[in-house]
């Protein structure tokens, strides 16, 4: 899954996007019929994915699968390439920011019928839905939530949140007493720009991040979401505006919670694992804090990732008979594990709960602690919400380094987001 940074430019996107149709699909050769399957990852993912394929081609003799794999930054540069030249993949990974964006453009397959999804969660087998047509099976899923190092926190001497009643007030007080308490060697937090974060603030305040092909949030939500990074620049309890801005771009072993300098950190439950690996501490999950007087956290399920297929694969039985092995089948499951979220199919995550690491089992154990407390999942974005996390660092960052103030880039923000999810 994406920790949240640049996916791909609009501009790429939709000059790629002008192909209404795709794909050439896996040519048969000697009677093989070969497909071609897109993903993103490194090393580990890619080692995994291997043997999953393996496993479906022992099953499946006739069947070859040949794996495209980039890395995260350049995958959606060279799939939106593949799609205008109509030479897409059979099977497509997709994050749910860019599927109505695929899936409006006539280049996806419709999967409903084809593979079983009896035993997904209805709520999140239906993110994967664009206009009443099921174009995506979600692999697994996650949720956006706060990531604390205990003993940080209380080797500074301040005591843990009590995650099912703290206000951002709390965390932001927490934070400061943080990096105070520690003399500075470890730092509250640090910022985050992340478009699930708004999303989560904009539901405690009765608001929808999305309402059509247009944002749901009032400027005055925007206003106080950007002044909780305000006050945490201004209390110490993250770092100031060039050093966050810093922050942002690097990965997960670089964070201020990676490299044990920071207490806490916003980011899918997926990446749990490999902060802790990174800190080499125990880290936990919390709930993410509330607005006052909220009734409601506002925190969701999503899917880490998305399985899709190509509208003009030649092969479209056997591309949905892949996609339906890498979801359903438990012997898959035991090889992938949580490396794609959460294991969608419920049978499959209880078959491969005893196998999990630790950090994971953390994760499933936090998921079903609040399962009851969640939001439905929202459904796939419109089109050019793919840019909104630059839209909305881009205006964030304006205000921690005092270039605009609350108010202007607030209304800026909803201006320039509106206009670029019109298209």
């Amino acid at each position: 899954m994406s920790s949240g940074k640049k996916i791909w430019s609009a501009a790429l996107l939709a000059a790629a996007m002008l192909t209404v149709t795709a794909a050439c699909g896996g040519e048969s050769a000697g009677g093989e019929i070969k497909l071609r399957f897109s993903y993103w990852g490194g090393d580990a993912r890619q080692k995994m994915t291997e043997a999953a394929i393996a496993k479906f081609e022992a099953k499946n003799p006739g069947i070859d699968v040949e794996a495209e794999v980039s890395d995260f930054p350049s995958y959606y540069e060279r799939l939106s390439t593949q799609v205008a030249g109509r030479d897409a993949p059979d099977v497509m990974t997709l994050e749910i920011r860019g599927l109505r964006e695929y899936a409006e453009r006539g280049t996806l397959a419709e999967l409903a019928s084809k593979v079983d999804t009896a035993d997904i969660d209805g709520k999140v087998l239906a993110t994967g839905v664009v206009d009443g047509k099921q174009y995506a099976i979600p692999s697994g899923v996650n949720a956006y939530s706060m990531v604390i190092n205990p003993a940080l926190v209380e080797g500074a001497e301040v005591a843990l949140p009590d995650d099912t009643s703290w206000t951002w007030k709390d965390f932001v007080e927490l934070s400061s007493k943080v990096t105070s308490g520690s003399g500075g060697k470890v730092t509250g937090t640090q910022l985050n720009w992340n478009p699930a974060y708004l999303q989560i603030y904009a539901a405690q305040k009765g608001e929808r991040f999305y309402d059509g092909n247009k944002l749901g949030v009032s400027p005055q939500t925007v206003k106080d979401w950007m002044a909780i990074a305000q006050d945490l620049i201004k209390t110490k309890g993250s770092p100031a505006a060039a050093k966050s801005s810093e922050l942002y771009d690097v990965g997960i072993e670089q964070t201020l919670i990676g490299t044990n300098t920071g207490a806490s950190m916003m980011m899918w439950s997926n990446v749990l694992g490999a902060a802790a690996k990174a800190s080499g501490q125990n880290l936990e999950l919390r709930r993410m804090p509330k607005a006052e007087g909220a009734t409601t956290g506002g925190m969701f399920l999503q899917p880490a990732m998305l399985y899709t297929a190509s509208s003009g694969s030649k092969h479209a039985a056997e591309a949905a008979k892949f996609i339906d092995f890498m979801v359903n089948d438990s012997e898959a499951g035991q090889i992938i594990l949580s490396d794609r979220g959460l294991p969608a199919n419920a049978k499959v995550l209880a078959a491969v709960s005893a196998k999990l690491p630790p950090a994971d089992l953390k994760t499933m154990e936090f998921v079903n602690e609040i399962r009851d407390e969640l939001t439905d999942p929202p459904a796939a974005p419109p089109r050019g919400s793919s840019a909104m996390e630059d839209v909305i660092r881009r205006y964030g960052e304006e205000v921690i380094f005092g270039r605009m103030t609350p108010d202007e880039a607030a209304q800026k923000l909803i201006t320039e987001a509106n206009a670029l999810l019109a298209g």
